[in-house]
């Protein structure tokens, strides 16, 4: 097993918050942190002492990047995993392009889940508008049109209701390659995130309740109750399942529907998450540290909750101009990111309190 010791540079893919955490964390632990991004300039650009601005298409800007850094890692999966092969032939990469390959389609995410037993939403390919009808029939008019690539926070899907909404949904997401999934009757939404060292050790984190609101999170609460508490061993088994079948090392994160039939997997994601931000606080070890320790081939670090429980809200668009009368209460531990613009709809922040 490869290790890498303090003291070496971290190179992150992506600077936007969840890169700035991941920096943070990496600093705590005495690593240096370089970030590639197509942008001039993010929320990690605050902390961390080194960035390039290059595509994720230019092979010769990520070889030259991949040369300055001791291991590489991503904070989304929104990256060319074709970006990943190439720094690959030059260094540690973690997590490798497979998980980033699965996770940006759909219908790939589905069916790999499905291989290894869990349980989806009824799904289809829709690849033309007599293929979007037939899956109606089949599954039914009740059911939500997703974009088989580049969809998150609710974007890039369209809720269908009756058989005639099938030509204005079609139209809606641009005809591109599509998923058909039914809808899934649920009682509560939860994550499993978990971190897997290269040795294949696996730590979890107590599961959040997580509530969206305009297809974005809105809350995460743990520790979680009711079905969540019924169903979280089996989601957890499913979770083990897919790291290992990717031989994953970092953080991965997988999103269940609580249901009366029990857990239904709904998406995954390669990396820390917005739902397991209550760790920094709220856990031993928060799931940024842990990925930087098992993408370090470090020891992992205790994932138990360090209070009895946590709650944490995101601060979308002008909630974050509310800082003053959040820090006015003594037990919020707020994390703003740096973003300049409040704009509708883009997470600026979080705030969490413990349950103590």
């Amino acid at each position: 097993m490869t290790t890498v010791p303090p003291g070496s540079t971290i190179g992150i893919l992506g600077g936007g918050q969840l890169g700035r955490m991941i920096a943070v964390a990496a600093a705590q632990l005495g690593y240096r942190t370089h970030i590639y991004a197509p942008e001039e300039s993010g929320p990690a650009a605050d902390v961390s002492p080194r960035w390039t601005r290059g595509a994720y298409e230019d092979a010769a800007a990520l070889a030259a990047f991949a040369d300055g850094v001791d291991v590489v890692t991503y904070e989304f999966e929104n990256i060319d995993p074709s970006a990943v092969d190439v720094l690959s032939t030059h260094g540690l990469v973690r997590p490798g392009a497979e998980a980033l390959r699965i996770a940006q389609d759909r219908l790939l995410e589905k069916r790999f889940v499905s291989d290894l037993g869990g349980t989806t939403a009824p799904f289809a390919p829709v690849e033309s508008l007599d293929e979007l009808e037939e899956a109606i029939d089949d599954i039914g008019s009740r059911a939500i049109l997703k974009t088989r690539r580049m969809g998150y926070d609710g974007k890039g899907q369209v809720r269908l209701s009756e058989p005639g909404d099938a030509v204005g949904a079609w139209n809606a997401i641009a005809r591109q390659s599509a998923i058909l999934e039914g809808f899934v009757t649920f009682e509560e939404e939860f994550s499993v995130i978990l971190a897997r060292g290269a040795d294949g050790e696996v730590r979890f984190w107590d599961s959040a309740a997580n509530v969206h609101e305009d297809g974005i999170l809105a809350t995460s609460t743990v520790p979680a109750g009711g079905r969540i508490a019924e169903q979280v061993e089996e989601a957890r088994t499913l979770a083990r399942k897919v790291a290992d079948a990717l031989g994953y090392v970092g953080v991965l994160t997988l999103e269940f529907f609580a249901s009366a039939e029990g857990p239904v997997f709904n998406e995954m994601a390669p990396r820390v998450h917005n739902s397991g931000h209550w760790t920094i606080e709220g856990a031993v070890t928060s799931q940024f540290e842990n990925h930087v320790r098992a993408i370090c081939g470090l020891p992992l670090g205790d994932a138990g909750l360090a209070a009895p429980g946590a709650h944490m809200r995101n601060l979308i668009g002008a909630q974050a101009n509310e800082w003053q009368a959040i820090l006015a209460d003594p037990a919020n531990h707020l994390h703003l990111y740096g973003k300049h613009e409040a704009r509708a709809g883009r997470k600026m922040g979080h705030v969490t309190r413990l349950v103590l």
